[in-house]
């Protein structure tokens, strides 16, 4: 499953990885009630390294209500290098998210959650055969977070059953978008729409 917030225009950052028009037209209780019930049901995250460097230096510090089955569930974080050799400069979601909660930091967290981020699974091989390899595995459903490249690998590859979209009113006119690397049409069947207060709407596809 894979889980994003767009823009109307199909983005999922500006071209230089700018997120804040997502802070601008989310943040109601709805919208996070529908994601926090995405979060609690997933069994295990997974996500690129850049993805990772971002959200393993925020969600253990974070009290946002998203922060406990974040820190909680089990990673797999995909990086041929492996996480130690990952870029360690911080990129300019991670820096829009940091000035946005600054007031919520200060959380000291638990050695349990800082071992979840610090020793996640790390999958090197090919894309399409980890990600088969997961879904054999018993368990609740594999919830793939970005970013943008990595979300296109998966997405060009055939390998997402669902997409829960996050569908915000901001049309962005250029940027990374999520859909660039198919190679065809992919026709998709709609299972739910969420309306939500600040004026995006939670969407639910999955393969026709």
């Amino acid at each position: 499953m894979l889980k994003m917030s767009v823009s109307l225009d199909g983005f999922v950052a500006g071209p230089n990885g700018e997120i804040d028009w997502i802070f601008r037209t989310s943040g109601d209780d709805d919208s996070t009630e529908w994601i926090l019930d995405t979060l609690r049901e997933a069994g295990v995250h997974i996500m690129g390294s850049r993805s990772y460097d971002d959200m393993a230096a925020f969600w253990p510090f974070s009290d946002m209500p998203l922060a406990p089955p974040m820190n909680d569930i089990p990673k797999v974080i995909f990086s041929r290098k492996g996480i130690k050799e990952t870029q360690a400069d911080t990129t300019p979601a991670l820096a829009e998210a940091k000035a946005r909660h600054a007031q919520r930091h200060g959380i000291t967290p638990t050695a349990a959650v800082l071992q979840s981020w610090a020793e996640p699974m790390v999958a090197r091989g090919d894309l399409a055969k980890e990600v088969l390899r997961l879904k054999e595995q018993p368990g609740n459903f594999i919830l793939a977070h970005g970013g943008a490249r990595f979300a296109r690998s998966l997405v060009a590859s055939g390998l997402i059953d669902e997409y829960r979209l996050g569908i915000h009113p901001v049309v962005l006119g250029q940027g990374q978008p999520l859909f660039s690397g198919l190679h065809g049409p992919v026709d998709l069947r709609l299972i739910s729409v969420t309306p939500f207060r600040s004026g995006a709407v939670g969407a639910v596809y999955q393969p026709a």
